[in-house]
C-alpha cells in the first residue's frame, strides 16, 4: 500500500480518494430522485405518445413542460427561507420540501396511469406540467443539499457533481429501461403504475439521507440586519416583512452580482444559457429519430437505456477524475468540443440507417462526452454558489441552462419537419449550436481562473 507521502507523489490516487466520503451516498441518492421524474414526462412519455400515433410536432410541443426548469429560480428563494411544518419540520428544510414534492408526484404519476394519449391528451399534459413543476422545485432543494453538505472543497466539489449525476442517470435510465423493455408487454399504462412504487421506494430514500449543518441562518440573519439598515424599516409588522422579502427575493441575486462583477456575472449566465443548447435539441428528438430510422422498443431499451446507464456512470467517475486533476474550465472547453462533434455520429446513422453496431459506437461517443462536459458543467454552477442561498442562486444558473435546452429545445420537432425529416442535417445544426458556449468560455474562462 502506498503511505501518505507516496499519495503525494500519485495526483490521480489523491484524486481518488476523493471518493471516499459517506455523503456522497447521500448525494447518489438524492441524484435518484433528480433523475426519475424525466423518465416519466421525458423518454416514457415521448415513447407513449409516439406509439399511440400522436404527431412528432405534438411531442416536441409538449416537451414544453420542460420550461418550468427554467423560471425555478423564481420560486427557490423560499425554498431557501420557509420551512414546511408538520413532519416535514422534523426531516429538515431540504429533505422537508424534498419527500412533500415526491408524494406530489406520486399522486400525479397513479392519475397518468389510468388515461389514454389519443383521448386525455389535455389533462395528461397537464399532469406532465404537474409533475414537472414538482420536480423543478425539488431539484432546488436536491441541488442546495448537495452545496451545503459537501462545501466548497477543491476536490469534493468535482466528485460530488459526478455522483450527482451517476445518481440522476441511475434514477432516469434504469427505470427507462424497464419501461421500454416491458412496454409493448404490459402496456404504457402498466409502466405508469411500476413508476409510481419507483417513487415510493425513492420517498423512502429520502428519509435515510442526513440533513446538512451550515451557517445558512446566520448568514440569512446578518443580511436581514443590513437591509434593516438600509430600508430604515424599525420594528413594524410592515417593517419586519418588507425586510424578510428584500432578503428573500433580492439578496440571493444581488449578493451573486456583487461577488462577480455585472460584466463577468453577465457572461457566466449568457454561457450557462447556451452552453448545452445543441445536446438540448438531439436529446428531445432522439426516441423519435431512434424509432422512425427503424429501431424497436427493445433496441432502444438496451442500448439507449441500459448500456447508456452503464457507460454513463464509469464516464462521468473518469471526467471528475479528470477535472479534478486538470481543472474544471479546461475540462468544460474539451467536453464542449467533444460534445458537439459526438452529435455527427447520430448524423451517421440517419445516413447509413438502423445498424446496431452503428448505435452502439453512437451510444459510446455521446455517453463520454456528454459525461464529461456535464460533470465540468455542474462543477462550475456549484462554485459560482454562494453559501447563504445556495438553493436560489444554484437555481438562477441552472434554469438558465435549462431555458436553452427546454423552451428552445421544445421546437426541435418543428426544425426537422422544417428540414423536411432530414435526420441528418438535423444533427449536423444540433453540433454548430455549440460553437456560441465556447467562444464565451474563452472569455470567462480566464477571468474566473484570474
Amino acid at each position: 500500500m502506498l503511505d501518505n507521502s507516496n499519495r503525494a507523489r500519485h495526483p490521480w490516487l489523491a484524486a481518488l480518494d476523493n471518493y471516499r466520503d459517506l455523503r456522497l451516498l447521500y448525494i447518489f441518492l438524492l441524484g435518484c430522485s433528480s433523475g426519475f421524474p424525466f423518465v416519466l414526462i421525458g423518454s416514457n412519455l415521448s415513447g407513449w405518445l409516439t406509439d399511440s400515433g400522436i404527431a412528432r410536432a405534438q411531442v416536441g410541443l409538449l416537451y414544453s413542460v420542460f420550461a418550468v426548469y427554467a423560471i425555478n429560480f423564481l420560486w427557490a428563494p423560499l425554498l431557501d427561507r420557509i420551512q414546511l411544518p408538520g413532519i416535514c419540520r422534523l426531516l429538515g428544510l431540504r429533505r422537508g420540501w424534498i419527500f412533500t414534492l415526491q408524494a406530489i408526484m406520486l399522486l400525479a404519476t397513479l392519475a397518468l396511469s389510468s388515461l389514454s394519449p389519443n383521448n386525455d391528451l389535455f389533462v395528461l399534459s397537464l399532469l406532465a406540467l404537474l409533475i414537472a413543476t414538482c420536480s423543478a422545485t425539488h431539484d432546488i432543494a436536491i441541488d442546495a443539499y448537495r452545496i451545503e453538505v459537501i462545501g466548497k472543497d477543491a476536490g469534493k466539489v468535482p466528485a460530488a457533481s459526478a455522483v450527482s449525476i451517476v445518481g440522476w442517470w441511475t434514477g432516469y435510465s434504469l427505470p427507462g429501461y424497464l419501461a421500454f423493455a416491458n412496454a409493448d408487454a404490459v402496456g404504457w399504462s402498466g409502466v405508469y403504475l411500476w413508476m409510481a412504487a419507483i417513487i415510493g421506494a425513492l420517498m423512502v430514500f429520502t428519509l435515510l439521507v442526513r440533513e446538512p449543518v451550515t451557517d445558512r441562518q446566520a448568514l440569512q440573519q446578518q443580511a436581514q440586519l443590513r437591509y434593516q439598515g438600509m430600508l430604515e424599516a424599525g420594528n413594524t409588522g410592515w417593517g419586519r416583512a418588507l425586510v424578510w422579502l428584500t432578503v428573500t427575493v433580492v439578496e440571493p441575486f444581488a449578493e451573486f452580482f456583487r461577488r462577480n462583477g455585472v460584466k463577468l456575472a453577465l457572461a457566466i449566465l449568457l454561457f450557462v444559457f447556451l452552453f448545452k443548447i445543441g445536446e438540448a435539441f438531439l436529446g428531445r428528438m432522439s426516441i423519435v429519430f431512434y424509432r422512425e430510422i427503424g429501431y424497436s422498443n427493445e433496441q432502444i431499451a438496451h442500448y439507449s437505456k441500459l448500456v447508456g446507464w452503464g457507460l454513463t456512470i464509469v464516464f462521468t467517475l473518469l471526467g471528475s477524475t479528470i477535472n479534478i486533476r486538470y481543472g474544471i474550465v479546461r475540462g468544460l472547453f474539451i467536453g464542449g468540443i467533444a460534445m458537439a462533434a459526438s452529435n455527427l455520429m447520430f448524423a451517421w446513422i440517419a445516413l447509413a440507417g438502423p445498424k446496431e453496431s452503428l448505435f452502439l459506437a453512437a451510444i459510446v461517443v455521446d455517453n463520454f462526452c456528454a459525461a464529461f462536459s456535464t460533470v465540468a458543467f455542474v462543477s462550475l454552477l456549484t462554485w459560482l454558489t454562494g453559501r447563504a442561498f445556495s438553493g436560489a442562486q444554484y437555481a438562477l444558473l441552472a434554469s438558465l441552462g435549462s431555458l436553452g435546452r427546454t423552451t428552445l429545445a421544445s421546437g426541435s420537432g418543428f426544425l426537422v419537419d422544417a428540414l423536411h425529416g432530414n435526420w441528418a442535417l438535423f444533427f449536423v445544426l444540433t453540433a454548430v449550436m455549440v460553437i456560441p458556449g465556447l467562444v464565451l468560455l474563452v472569455f470567462i474562462g480566464k477571468k474566473l481562473q484570474d
